[in-house]
């Protein structure tokens, strides 16, 4: 059995995650509130508060509908929680980034323009241009256990935006989820890569003690 449990000792909850969550329905959410805000009551009850407004808002139905054609990206690596959070870091080095809390497992870039990117790939598919683009990247690290084996796993969550006119404003849209793929990809291959130096260090402090 494969069991998850949140990184995190300050109980702060991201909003983007409580909103994905609610997209997966009533019932699920209130589990994972609960498992979340374990030891705390008042916390507890405040969330699924807040939870059941949320619920009852329009904006429910349309993050439901939403989460019927869209799964949030994520890979389990058999590497303790450092070990990956490290990786994620040298693979988000170059981009500008807004927060990276260790502690509570979350990253979060700033918004980046990506109008250009977006109007030149919809223009293959025959989609009408953009006004204006910008994106978000959000990745969140948990710990969990395979076993008593510890290993972590990765969400990746691309936030897309883009205005069409002054009149609709901004929308957000589902991504075709390119970029978060390669992102766990490319978090695979540091962590692939630094295994290999461990094991190569391993060998020769090991032949170092032999010739002792």
């Amino acid at each position: 059995m494969f069991l998850f449990h949140v990184y995190s000792h300050d109980k702060l909850i991201d909003i983007n995650w409580l909103l994905f969550f609610v997209s997966q329905g009533y019932n699920r959410t209130v589990q994972c509130l609960a498992a979340f805000c374990e030891g705390n009551i008042l916390l507890k009850v405040s969330l699924i508060f807040c939870l059941s407004i949320l619920a009852s808002c329009s904006s429910y139905e349309q993050f439901k509908n939403l989460s019927k054609d869209f799964e949030m990206p994520g890979k389990v690596f058999r590497s303790d929680f450092n070990e990956t959070w490290q990786a994620v870091l040298v693979v988000m080095r170059d981009t500008d980034l807004e927060s990276k809390n260790q502690e509570a497992g979350i990253l979060k870039s700033r918004w980046i323009d990506n109008t250009l990117e977006l109007n030149f790939s919809d223009s293959f598919g025959g989609a009408d241009s953009v006004k204006s683009a910008k994106y978000k990247i959000i990745i969140n690290v948990i710990k969990g256990y395979r076993g008593i084996r510890e290993v972590t796993k990765v969400s990746v969550y691309k936030r897309q935006l883009v205005e069409r006119d002054f009149l609709q404003g901004w929308r957000e849209v589902v991504t075709d989820q390119i970029q978060e793929n390669t992102i766990l990809y490319r978090i695979e291959r540091v962590l692939a890569i630094e295994k290999q130096l461990k094991k190569i260090e391993d060998l020769r402090a090991q032949e170092a003690e032999e010739e002792i």
